[in-house]
């Protein structure tokens, strides 16, 4: 139950030190799979501290609760837990900190959210506790509010932004000199240490750090700056999530990544190369301190894990085994905990980030049974195993029976990977987002006040003529782009599709527009819709396919009704056979992974209806066409017959 800067204090000044970042997974599988990943990461690689991400106006908030209490009590993690201030209930914020001051969590990370609605987009006569924009408009705010409130028994981290923030309405004017008062500010209010948002740009990292330690304000001056580092999983991951953060890719390393784009593992190997030599470069650099990374590990292992390995931040576990320092924890009161060693806290955080270094025992008394723990020798029983090289290497190469465990979804594909991956749903775990801006999503979608104003919007999507939907900040991909003339015949119909795949049979990995994966292997699509489409249309639709064996759909609207045509059906429609491998399926289709997007699908209609005034003509528009449409996945099996599906959706 460490404060973060405590852990630091403990470390010896030309030290390292890193910490992984987590997000809560959507389905139940994977956060049962998560905790099994944290278990084995915390122990092979050991940590500082971890990090669990916030939704955006707490939209994840009972998830990232549960993961943060799994990270901090049942893994015995020091653990940061992320907190935004804007667009959600004011009293949402009091109970978070509450519940995490119970759990023992000392960490915070004070974020802003997304920039405040202002009052035309709440219902009138609203109680204080409705709308936290009353008290909250910037981070420094929810600073100012926890040290109010809490004092010191909160430790609180906020955010920086190497190349400037980028939520305004005109992004490529973003600044970090722009940043520059708020950041002093929200650290004059009562922050204990900074993190920076990813970066690929040492440079303008280098550069950023220099300005901050040299501000004539000096409360910069000897503050820890943590330098935030997202490992490179695939390709089209990493052009997706600088685009949304507009962090810059310099031309070397995109060079460098173009070059192997369309091999994955490849993209792998040349991303571990890419980020050990990032953290070589910040090795080199002074530090006030202990010098730090935090990865953004996107719920993934195998990656992270050899860049740690290769960067040699794991430290020598060999040098100060004898010394393991074991927290007696006394459950009925985690506040008052003691350590059977005086120097304890002077110790490597490679100890107390061990959750294998800690025993429960029962101990009777006259009035209660007690839970606490105790050094080995008094519970007679062995703690974990030590780590070696040998486990860290095993799970960064997927060797074994643990690297088997870390690299079963090493191919990432979001809401359209394995239900039972941690790492299964937003690649960034932030929850329901519109990822732009309100000027930018008025400038984007403008008023729309008919269906045929949204079929608009659809169209020009699927047309190339605007870069954007709510649900898809990328405009179409090649593959896509082969169907074109399919979506926009739908799209006439009123049905508006936001996801599809075409139909292949059997084209080489290395295929420009089809291919994917490793060398010299053939890869398999089974074509696929997913729209949205009036009640009155589904019901006459689902009539037609319920009579055809070779179709399966998934469907369902926001008011929680569910059909399925073989609601256990599981569906790979994406897969790859290559040489020396197993058949790799990235892209599953089944009812668990569907209604968990299904929730998120229609969050988003109401995302985007509050980007309006609530009374608004384009507001009952969203509200009405949220309350009649179903969400509709329809896949076609003859992957052999390229028109099968869209000759179907035609009739």
């Amino acid at each position: 139950m460490e404060k973060i800067t405590d852990k630091l204090a403990a470390l010896p000044q030309d030290g390292t030190y890193f910490s992984l970042e987590f997000f809560p997974p959507k389905t139940a599988m994977g956060f049962a799979n998560l905790q099994a990943r944290l278990e084995r990461m915390s122990s092979a690689l050991r940590p500082l501290f971890v990090n669990v991400t916030w939704g955006a106006g707490g939209s994840t908030a009972t998830k990232s609760l549960e993961l943060a209490e799994i990270c901090q009590r049942q893994l015995g993690l020091t653990t940061c837990l992320h907190l935004t201030c804007t667009n959600m209930s004011r009293a949402l914020i009091d109970e978070v900190l509450e519940q995490a001051r119970a759990l023992g969590i000392r960490n915070i990370l004070a974020l802003r959210g997304d920039p405040p609605r202002s009052d035309d987009y709440w219902e009138k006569d609203s109680p204080l506790s409705v709308d936290s924009n009353a008290e909250f408009t910037w981070a420094a705010d929810l600073v100012a509010y926890i040290r109010k409130v809490y004092g010191d028994y909160f430790c609180i981290g906020v955010a920086a932004y190497p190349e400037g923030h980028s939520d305004q309405a005109n992004p490529e004017a973003q600044s970090p000199t722009f940043d520059l008062p708020y950041l002093i500010e929200k650290t004059k209010a009562g922050a204990d240490f900074i993190m920076t948002q990813l970066f690929f740009d040492v440079k303008a990292y280098e550069a950023f750090e220099d300005i901050l330690r040299n501000h004539p304000s000096e409360v910069f001056k000897t503050i820890p700056i943590i330098p935030g580092l997202m490992p490179i999983q695939s390709y089209q991951i990493l052009r997706r999530t600088t685009k949304l953060s507009h962090a810059t890719l310099p031309p070397d390393v995109l060079t460098r990544l173009d070059a192997v784009k369309g091999d994955d593992g490849a993209v792998k190997s040349v991303g571990v190369d890419i980020l050990t030599d990032i953290v070589g470069t910040l090795q080199k650099r002074p530090s006030k301190g202990p010098q730090g990374f935090h990865f953004y590990t996107l719920n993934l292992e195998k990656v992270v894990s050899q860049i740690v390995e290769r960067c040699m931040l794991i430290g020598n576990i060999g040098e100060l085994a004898d010394e393991v320092a074991i927290e007696i924890v006394d459950t009925a009161n985690p506040l008052r905990n003691t350590s059977n060693s005086e120097h304890s806290r002077r110790l490597s955080s490679v100890h107390n980030s061990n959750p294998h270094n800690r025993v429960v025992v029962e101990r009777p008394t006259a009035f209660s049974h007690r839970n606490y723990e105790a050094i080995e020798s008094e519970a007679g029983v062995l703690a974990g195993a030590i780590n070696s090289r040998a486990t860290t290497l095993a799970i960064s190469e997927g060797e074994g029976a643990l690297g088997r465990e870390a690299t079963w979804d090493d191919f990432p594909n979001g809401r359209w990977g394995d239900a039972r991956s941690p790492a299964f749903g937003e690649i960034d775990g932030y929850g329901v987002s519109l990822h732009v801006s309100i000027p930018q999503a008025i400038k984007l979608w403008s008023y729309p006040t008919t269906k045929n104003d949204i079929s608009t919007i659809f169209r020009k999507y699927i047309a190339g003529e605007i870069e954007a939907i709510p649900w898809s900040e990328e405009g179409l991909n090649t593959e896509t782009e082969t169907i074109r003339d399919h979506l926009l015949k739908l799209n006439a119909k009123g049905w508006w599709s936001i996801a599809s795949q075409p139909a292949v049979n059997g084209l080489k990995s290395s295929n420009p527009v089809f291919g994917w994966g490793p060398r010299n292997g053939f890869v398999f699509q089974k074509p696929f819709v997913e729209l949205f489409l009036p009640s009155q249309d589904w019901k006459e639709l689902k009539a037609k396919l319920d009579d055809l064996p070779e179709v399966t759909y998934f469907a369902g609207n926001d008011a929680g009704a569910f059909d399925a045509s073989d609601p256990a059906a599981v569906n790979p429609v994406t897969w790859g056979a290559f040489p020396g491998k197993e058949i790799i399926t990235p892209t599953i289709i089944e009812a668990v992974s569907f209604r968990a997007w299904l929730e998120e699908a229609f969050s988003i209609w109401k995302e985007w209806m509050q980007i309006y005034p609530i009374r608004s003509p384009t507001a009952q528009l969203l509200g009405n066409i949220t309350g009649d449409y179903w969400l509709v996945n329809i896949i076609h099996h003859a992957f052999v017959e390229n028109d099968a599906l869209w000759e179907l959706l035609a009739e």
